[in-house]
């Protein structure tokens, strides 16, 4: 008998690859569903983005394999969108790594980083793939609590009076997902400091800053966070990207050559097409984030009657694509969603799959048409 890797005893199957088969077999019986669970855009890219990728299939390049470190020219519009975005500055050639999305860089960051063993402070609730990855190499998942009471940020007193010595690592993202929660520039300013006082690898994940968001910052922002920092980010959620699988890491050259390693072993590059693509999505204008916003804000408007039907309340002032909601008072998330979904024909997110903390919250995502969200609020 062929026995499977321990590591796998420390995981479980993604959550949403787990229900969406449930979910997808009520779609096949006839049932229906109206999925607000998954953050997967239905919007289309712009239009010039497909036409870059229809016109790279042409080129005498694009079916060969591609440098590890994508297309120069990827590479300067990935730093010249943090320039003009951000006000960050980073060096094209040294400090930029693309990626076939940022969930990729997750698994590459904690294989370059840690060793069996090591500390990772991981938000909850958060990213359930950070816990997962953290397992899967061998290191020590450690839970930093959030809570609406400070806004979903770290308490970093707290955090202080623990034993560090351990920590390697840190994930944070912010803007926050599930909650939409956003960090100040000063919070950012101290989370460095932090970083460098305890020598450990700060990781923001910030896919979200663009989507409902006034105010878009970069941990780059902050002075000196190269020495401890990196920075993911996505294409998937800013331009409709989500399929594509077009992501990048960020940090000084010693940090990306650490991750370019592993990497580099892991695949033989991005295809041509996709990186014309990514490119042209790079050099878009305000006017698409202001496009793309008025549709999200028409659309938030509708879940916040749908969270008002179902006697949750949420935060107005957050950013991203979901709607964080409270359900009443003892209310289970998991039985919750459950029973929305049997009754209603109607699925959501419950809050404990991003962590303990999210327990007595549910996750509507803004990625379903007007008319969709329409008949989910008529239906309950």
């Amino acid at each position: 008998m062929i026995e499977f890797a321990n590591r796998l005893e420390s995981v479980e199957e993604y959550y949403f690859s787990r229900k969406l088969r449930e979910v997808n077999f009520l779609k096949a019986n006839g049932k229906p569903i109206i999925n607000l669970g998954i953050g997967s855009p239905d919007l289309q890219p712009p239009q010039k983005v497909i036409s870059a990728l229809v016109e790279g299939l042409n080129d005498e390049q694009a079916h060969k394999y591609q440098s590890y470190q994508g297309l120069p020219e990827l590479r300067e519009a990935i730093v010249a969108f943090y320039r003009d975005m951000f006000d960050v500055y980073m060096s094209p050639s040294t400090e930029v790594l693309p990626l076939m999305g940022s969930k990729e860089g997750i698994m590459h960051i904690s294989m370059a980083f840690l060793n069996e063993g090591d500390g990772v402070l991981i938000p909850n609730p958060g990213y359930p793939t950070y816990t997962s990855v953290t397992k899967l190499v061998g290191a020590k998942p450690i839970f930093y609590e959030l809570d609406a009471s400070n806004n979903w940020l770290p308490d970093l007193d707290a955090l202080e009076e623990q034993d560090l010595s351990n920590v390697k690592l840190m994930w944070i993202s912010y803007p926050h997902m599930p909650t939409g929660a956003k960090a100040s520039e000063a919070f950012f300013t101290r989370l460095v400091a932090f970083a460098k006082r305890h020598q450990i690898l700060l990781v923001n994940d910030n896919p979200y800053s663009f989507i409902l968001n006034d105010s878009p910052k970069s941990l780059f922002s902050i002075s000196g966070a190269k020495e401890v920092c990196l920075e993911l980010n996505s294409l998937s959620k800013t331009f409709n990207m989500a399929g594509w699988r077009v992501g990048m890491v960020l940090g000084k050259s010693e940090f990306i050559n650490a991750i370019l390693k592993v990497k580099s072993n892991m695949d033989s590059g991005m295809f041509y097409g996709i990186q014309k693509g990514a490119i042209e999505a790079l050099k878009c204008t305000k006017l698409w984030y202001v496009s793309l916003n008025n549709v999200y804000e028409q659309r938030r408007e509708i879940v916040w009657k749908i969270a008002e039907a179902l006697n949750c309340t949420y935060d107005k002032y957050s950013s991203g694509m979901f709607v964080w909601a409270k359900l009443p008072a003892y209310v289970k998330s998991e039985e919750f969603i459950d029973v929305l979904l049997k009754d209603k024909n109607i699925f959501v997110a419950p809050g404990t799959i991003f962590g303990s903390k999210g327990e007595g919250y549910i996750r509507f995502s803004l990625c379903a048409t007007t008319d969709d969200l329409e008949e989910a609020l008529a239906r309950i």
